[in-house]
């Protein structure tokens, strides 16, 4: 009877730890355009070529004004020149603020500052990418994926514009 129960324990336990294993965030369609490739989360993106960060989930920028760090939906006229499709893209995962840690970012990407060598997500033949709302078969995607893709609270545009860095 033990040997039952030591069975049937394990057997739940085992269960357990790999439904666990399998809830893996993607948040593939909450990322811009902008963004590289390869990636199916992403908490920020550190861009070396102007010391600033993209926070994802939020869809903010985060950019240093004096010794403050700024949060917002567009980033100032001073980085206007800047091709975010372009620029180098660091990920950065499970720092919740990884301005607070800039002087470790800036030593260990700023190797990267005016590297060309990422895939924007918007030039992706990649089905998954398509949910992102700034590549051009968006529609498509939402289209084929019906009220799915129409709720998607990610589902607002991310692509630098004039007034849209």
């Amino acid at each position: 009877m033990k040997k039952l129960m030591f069975l049937l324990v394990a057997v739940i336990g085992f269960t357990v730890a790999s439904k666990a294993q399998v809830n893996v965030s993607i948040n593939i369609g909450a990322q811009p355009a902008w963004g590289p490739t390869g990636y199916d989360h992403v908490d920020y993106y550190y861009l070396p070529d102007i010391d600033c960060y993209y926070d994802v989930p939020n869809k903010v920028y985060v950019y240093p004004n004096g010794n403050s760090w700024v949060r917002a939906k567009t980033l100032p006229a001073r980085y206007r020149n800047v091709d975010l499709y372009t620029a180098h893209k660091v990920v950065i995962n499970g720092d919740n603020r990884p301005y607070q840690n800039a002087a470790r970012y800036r030593q260990e990407y700023g190797g990267f500052k005016g590297k060309h060598d990422q895939t924007p997500i918007r030039d992706s033949k990649e089905e998954k990418y398509f949910e992102s709302k700034g590549h051009p078969q968006h529609a498509q995607w939402k289209k084929d994926h019906g009220k799915k893709g129409n709720n998607n609270r990610n589902d607002r545009d991310d692509r630098p514009g004039p007034d849209r860095h």
